[in-house]
C-alpha cells in the first residue's frame, strides 16, 4: 500500500524555493548576499569571546577593587549633590504623608544626574525604564524620558575606525556611505551605506571611548553598591549588588558586535527550527563585521506602531501580534535563545506582514535547566500556585536553592491566592509573576538576565 504524499508546510516550501540560507536562518527572500557560517570567519572568535567576556564579569564587578579615581569622585560627587537636594527638600514630603512624591522627586533628580554622567548611567536607566511591573513605579517613569539619543560623533572619526577595524579606505569598500547616521545612540551609530558591489546595507560603528568608559563605570557601580544598601527609598531597590552584576551582565556582551553578528545568525536559525517565519532577521555581512563594526542587510518596512499604514497596506496587524507572541516565547523555551530588547524602535513590520527584528546586541540564552524553571514558572502563574513560582525562581538563581519557600511565602503574606487561574486572562497571568519577582527583590532576590529579559518582551507584546 503505497504512502500518499504530504504537503509541505508553508515554511517549509518557503525554503525550498527561496535563496538557499532560508534552510539555516529566518531571512529575507531577497538576499544582498548568502549566509554561509563556515566562510564567515569572525565567527571563529565567537565562542572565546563569549567566555572570556563571562569569566571577566565577577572581577569587573568586584566591590573589593578600588575604581578609576578620577571618575569615582565625578559620580560620586553628582549623584552625591542629587541625593542631597532631595535628603534637604524632597524627602520632607515623604515624612509629610506623600512618599510618591517624595519617591518621584528623588528620580527626577537621579535621572538628571544619569544624563550629565553619560552611556552607561544612561543604559543603566533603560534597563530600569524598560523593568514596568518589576522597579518601582516612580523610577521606570522618569527614566523613561532618558533618551538613549546623543549627538552624533564627527564623521572623520566614524571614518577613522571603519577603516581602522577593515584596514582599508572607506572608498574601497563602500560606493558610498552617508556622514549623517540614521541614529546615535550611546554605545554607537547606525549609518546607510552601499557596497561597492551595490548592495544596500546599515554600518553599525561603536563610539570610540565607549568599552573603555563602561568597564571604568561599572567599577564605580560595584563599588559604591554596597554602601547603598538600605539606603534607598525604594524596596524593590534593595540588593543594588545584584543589580549591579545584572547590568554588568547585559551590557558587556553589547560591547563585540562579533558576539552581536552571531546572535542574530542564532535567533535566525530558532525560527528555521521552529517554523517561524514571522520573524525576519537582517543578515550580518560575511566578512565585513569586527569588534567595533558590523555591516548588515538593510531592510525597510512599516514602524511597528505605524498601525494604519500597515491596515491601509493590507496587513493583518492581529496576525502581527500572534506571531511575534508565538514567536518570542517559543524560541525562549523551546529553542532557548530569544531577542532581549524588543520595543518599538528595535522591529518593524514589512510590507507582507512579517516582522523585521533589529539590534541584537542584548539577547536572551537559556539551557535545559532553565527553560524547565522557566516553564515552571509560567505553569505556578497560570495555576496560581505561588510555591511553584518561588521554587522556579530559586533555580533561575534569584533566591538560594536552598531557600525556605515556605518562610518566604509567610513572611511576604503570599499565602493567600491573589487571582482565579480558571478565569484569569494572559496579562493578569502577567501581572502575577511581575507581583511575586517584585516582592522578591524587596526581599533581597537577585534578578536573573534571561528573567528581567523574558517578562520585560512579554509586557511589551
Amino acid at each position: 500500500m503505497s504512502t500518499p504524499p504530504v504537503a509541505p508546510d508553508s515554511a517549509t516550501s518557503e525554503a525550498a524555493s527561496g535563496p538557499a540560507d532560508l534552510a539555516i536562518g529566518s531571512f529575507s527572500n531577497n538576499p544582498p548576499w548568502i549566509v554561509e557560517p563556515a566562510s564567515m570567519p569572525w565567527r571563529e572568535v565567537v565562542d572565546s569571546i563569549r567566555w572570556l567576556t563571562k569569566h571577566d564579569l565577577p572581577e569587573l564587578t568586584s566591590a573589593r577593587r578600588l575604581p578609576d579615581v578620577k571618575r569615582a569622585v565625578t559620580v560620586v560627587a553628582d549623584f552625591g549633590s542629587a541625593i542631597g537636594m532631595w535628603w534637604a527638600t524632597g524627602r520632607r514630603k515623604g515624612k509629610a504623608g506623600d512618599r510618591a512624591e517624595s519617591r518621584a522627586d528623588l528620580s527626577r533628580r537621579l535621572r538628571r544626574s544619569i544624563e550629565r554622567l553619560g552611556p552607561t548611567y544612561i543604559k543603566l536607566a533603560q534597563i530600569i525604564s524598560s523593568g514596568e511591573g518589576l522597579f518601582p513605579e516612580e523610577l521606570v517613569n522618569e527614566f523613561k524620558k532618558c533618551r538613549d539619543q546623543v549627538p552624533a560623533q564627527p564623521f572623520d572619526v566614524v571614518r577613522a575606525t571603519v577603516e581602522e577595524d577593515f584596514g582599508a579606505p572607506l572608498e574601497d569598500i563602500f560606493a558610498s556611505f552617508d556622514e549623517t547616521p540614521l541614529a546615535a545612540a550611546s554605545i554607537a551609530q547606525v549609518h546607510a551605506a552601499v557596497l561597492l558591489t551595490g548592495e544596500p546595507v546599515v554600518v553599525k560603528v561603536q563610539r570610540t571611548t565607549v568599552a573603555l568608559l563602561v568597564n571604568k563605570d561599572i567599577r564605580v557601580m560595584a563599588w559604591l553598591a554596597p554602601f547603598l544598601v538600605g539606603r534607598l527609598p525604594f524596596a524593590s531597590l534593595a540588593n543594588p549588588p545584584a543589580l549591579v552584576e545584572l547590568f554588568a551582565e547585559t551590557i558587556s556582551e553589547e560591547l563585540d558586535f562579533r558576539l552581536e553578528a552571531q546572535n542574530m545568525l542564532d535567533v535566525a536559525a530558532s525560527f528555521v527550527a521552529l517554523k517561524q517565519r514571522g520573524y525576519i532577521v537582517p543578515r550580518p555581512h560575511p566578512t565585513l563585521v569586527t569588534r567595533r563594526v558590523l555591516v548588515m542587510e538593510r531592510l525597510s518596512g512599516f514602524n511597528f506602531d505605524d498601525v494604519d499604514a500597515m491596515l491601509e497596506a493590507g496587513v493583518d496587524t492581529h496576525e502581527v501580534v500572534r506571531t511575534g507572541m508565538i514567536g518570542f516565547m517559543e524560541g525562549a523555551i523551546i529553542e532557548g535563545i530569544f531577542h532581549g530588547d524588543l520595543h518599538g524602535g528595535n522591529l518593524f513590520v514589512l510590507p507582507d506582514g512579517k516582522v523585521a527584528l533589529l539590534d541584537f546586541g542584548i539577547t536572551g540564552r537559556m539551557d535545559e535547566r532553565q527553560r524547565r524553571a522557566f516553564l515552571r514558572l509560567m505553569l505556578g502563574a497560570t495555576v496560581n500556585d505561588v510555591h511553584m513560582q518561588i521554587a522556579a525562581l530559586c533555580e533561575l538563581g534569584a533566591l538560594p536553592l536552598d531557600t525556605d519557600i515556605d518562610a518566604v511565602i509567610a513572611d511576604l503574606g503570599l499565602g493567600a491566592p491573589t487571582i482565579d487561574p480558571t478565569t484569569a486572562d494572559p496579562d493578569e497571568m502577567i501581572q502575577e509573576v511581575q507581583k511575586i519577582v517584585k516582592m522578591l527583590l524587596g526581599y533581597g532576590a537577585r534578578m536573573p538576565k534571561e528573567l528581567m529579559l523574558y517578562v520585560k518582551n512579554l509586557v511589551f507584546l
